[in-house]
Order: C-alpha cells, then structure tokens, then sequence
C-alpha cells in the first residue's frame, strides 16, 4: 500500500469565478485513512468536478477501491470492490469577498471548507466509502457457510460426520412423528 495521499484542493480562485465554472481532477492511486476500523486494500481512483454554485461548490466524483472484509457466511477474508458516487454541497465557512465568518450552524448537514478555502475531499470520500461497505459480503454468491457440527468451511473437501448419538432419555421421541394435518400418529 503507498503512502497516504492528501486530497485536499485549494478552491478560493474557484469562489471567485461566476457560478457554473468547473474544475476537474483525476485520483489515481490515493490512500486515506477509513473510519469504524476499515482498511483499504486498493488504492482510490477515479474522478473528480468541483462546480461553482451561487453557495458555495457541488462536488460530484466516481470512485472505485476495495476494502478488506470477511465473508459474513465462512468467515473468510476477502477484499471487497467498492464504487462510490459523490454528489454534494459544500459550502465556505468564510465569505471570499467579506472574509466574513458564515454561520456553519444555520445548515449543520452540509459538508464545509476550511477557512482557507481548501477542499478536504479525503473526509467525503472516506464517509462515501463506509456507507458503502455492504451489510452482508460474500466471499462468492453461493458460498456454503460453515459446518454446524465441526465449524469448518463446507465444500467438496468437507468429510460428512456420523450422526450425533442421542440422549437415551430423548430417543422416544424419535419415533414421534406429526401428519400433515397437526394430528400424531
């Protein structure tokens, strides 16, 4: 893995231009730190526009990277390919022309620039990329699971086991037998 990329992108020239002027980037190779203990296993790559809006600037990017996970039925590791799309507001928290401190709590939702007027994508992204990280990955669509007798992964190797001996207190119960109709035998 390389060495932490900043994705910060310096944006007071960009403020000072009329709305709908544009900015465009490429990503290739960047890393940054992931919050909730994910960890990158490929770089970020991918694209990015800053527009200028009449508030501030609209950030749309495409990213794609992989993420180290397990499979929620085996419990192998795996490396999980992630497509991020980013489409949001971010407003200044100074005034370009005033340098007047904006009310950051008039619209606490909205991602902000610093006070430098810096774009600190690395924090976009790294949210994107962790609202991304499926609930329930997969090593592979059919993955069998786990035995539920020795825990090992099932598959073509996994050896049948003999069946469990029964409690002799409970083998009356194996002669017990229900009907379709909920009446026993």
């Amino acid at each position: 893995m390389t060495a932490l990329v900043p994705l910060t992108y310096p944006l007071a020239s960009l403020l000072a231009e009329p709305a709908g002027t544009e900015r465009r980037y490429e990503i290739h190779g960047a890393t940054i730190p992931l919050p909730d203990d994910l960890r990158l296993t490929e770089p970020i790559d991918g694209r990015l526009k800053i527009t200028r809006t009449n508030r501030g600037v609209f950030v749309d990017a495409q990213l794609s990277t992989a993420i180290a996970g397990s499979c929620s039925r085996c419990l192998r590791d795996i490396e999980i390919p992630i497509q991020v799309k980013i489409a949001e507001e971010v407003l200044p928290v100074v005034d370009i022309a005033t340098g007047r401190v904006l009310d950051p709590e008039s619209e606490p939702e909205v991602a902000r620039l610093t006070d430098h007027h810096e774009l600190d994508f690395a924090t976009l992204a790294a949210e994107a990329i962790s609202l991304n990280e499926p609930i329930a990955p997969l090593c592979e669509e059919d993955c069998p699971g786990l035995c539920i007798e020795c825990g090992e992964r099932l598959g073509p190797d996994h050896v049948e086991h003999d069946e469990p001996e029964i409690d002799p207190r409970l083998a009356a119960l194996q002669a017990f037998r229900v009907d379709g109709e909920g009446e026993s035998e």
